[in-house]
């Protein structure tokens, strides 16, 4: 039965596998990253659950650490990547919520090894069940960009139904899930800012009412012309720098600015003189860090997700996928900034690295 312990399953499973696997390992800041060969653990601990990793999403973040220019600096070497989704292949003892065959998804957390592996012994508190509409990519792709989103949208900004909401860098991963969320789940008039036309047609389809093209409009000024002077009652800005100040320009009365990230890699200084103007708040959200300093939070924010995916009201944008012996390639992409959505890797489907 799934609600008893499984103390036969390691020894079950665990007969006849490889000695080994492959990891992708940073061992230089700033240099590509190369596959590696690791000695597989044979022993799993009380609580632990043994994952063949099938796709690992690539996230910026991750691309950030591997050059040294993240909050979080790992020594050297470490294996990066955060979420990831796979197969249980085996159970450590008293572990009672998983089976050998469950499909899951998770995060593995600072300062252990990361997801792009072909697979990762984690406890079972950490790993949630895939809903039956997701396959193992779209699994991998949901769980940073749409429990940030879900998060910043309903713990800190209290979006509301009706309410004009403005997002930045909405093509990106966790601003088109923003979009989703913001249109589908809320039921805001969505205002999109992207980079491009083609762009522009996605993030339409994911429910954005409005779409803005940096390179040749205003944002402020359209969002002054579009919500008829009255500005965006919430802004959702991953991006920093000249965009900022332009969503503190176009914020509304009594407005709330979310700062999701800083990918222009400028951080801007806030003029808190124009705060007390418009009486708005600027609300920073690092949701990462909810998984040690408010884990109950956190998991809210999982399971939020997760429910919504059941009920079929969202779903993550996958623009590209990779194999693990291309996650350099797979980097390059993302920095050129050609993906919409999320990228991730196929790990268990590639057979160069069982060669």
């Amino acid at each position: 039965m799934r609600g008893q312990p499984n103390h036969l399953t390691a020894v079950a499973v665990s007969t006849g596998v490889p000695k080994h696997y492959k990891v992708a390992v940073c061992s230089e800041l700033g240099k590509p990253l190369n596959i590696e060969t690791r000695p597989r653990v044979e022993e799993l601990s009380q609580g632990q659950v043994r994952v063949a990793i099938h796709n690992a999403a690539v996230n910026f973040a991750d691309i950030l650490t591997c050059a040294g220019k993240y909050q979080e600096k790992p020594e050297l070497p470490f294996v990066p990547g955060a979420e990831f989704s796979g197969e249980v292949t085996e159970l450590g003892e008293d572990v009672t919520s998983l089976r050998a065959g469950d499909r899951v998804l998770g995060l593995c957390m600072p300062g252990a090894e990361g997801s792009y592996a072909q697979e990762r012994i984690l406890p079972e508190i950490s790993l949630y069940q895939v809903p039956s509409s997701l396959d193992y990519r779209g699994a991998a792709a949901l769980m940073v960009s749409y429990c940030t989103a879900w998060m910043a949208l309903k713990r800190k900004a209290k979006l509301k139904e009706g309410e004009t909401i403005l997002i930045t860098s909405a093509a990106g991963a966790v601003g088109l899930a923003a979009v989703d969320l913001a249109a589908n789940v809320f039921n805001a008039k969505v205002i999109a800012a992207c980079g491009s036309p083609e762009k522009g047609a996605i993030v339409k389809q994911k429910g954005a009412h409005t779409v803005i093209d940096y390179r040749t409009e205003s944002v402020k000024g359209r969002v002054k012309e579009i919500t008829d002077g009255h500005g965006a009652d919430v802004i959702f800005d991953a991006v920093g720098g000249d965009v900022f100040k332009d969503c503190l320009r176009c914020v509304a009365f009594e407005g709330r600015i979310l700062v999701i990230g800083f990918a222009s890699g400028d951080i801007p200084r806030i003029p808190a003189n124009v705060l007390l103007v418009k009486s708005c708040s600027v609300i920073g959200l690092y949701w990462g860090s909810y998984s040690m300093r408010d884990p109950l939070a956190f998991k809210e924010s999982v399971n939020g997700v997760l429910q919504l995916v059941k009920e079929k009201k969202i779903s993550p944008h996958i623009s590209r996928a990779f194999p693990l012996s291309q996650v350099n390639e797979a980097f390059q992409f993302v920095m050129s900034r050609k993906s919409v959505g999320k990228v991730v890797l196929d790990i268990a489907s590639d057979a160069s690295l069982n060669a």
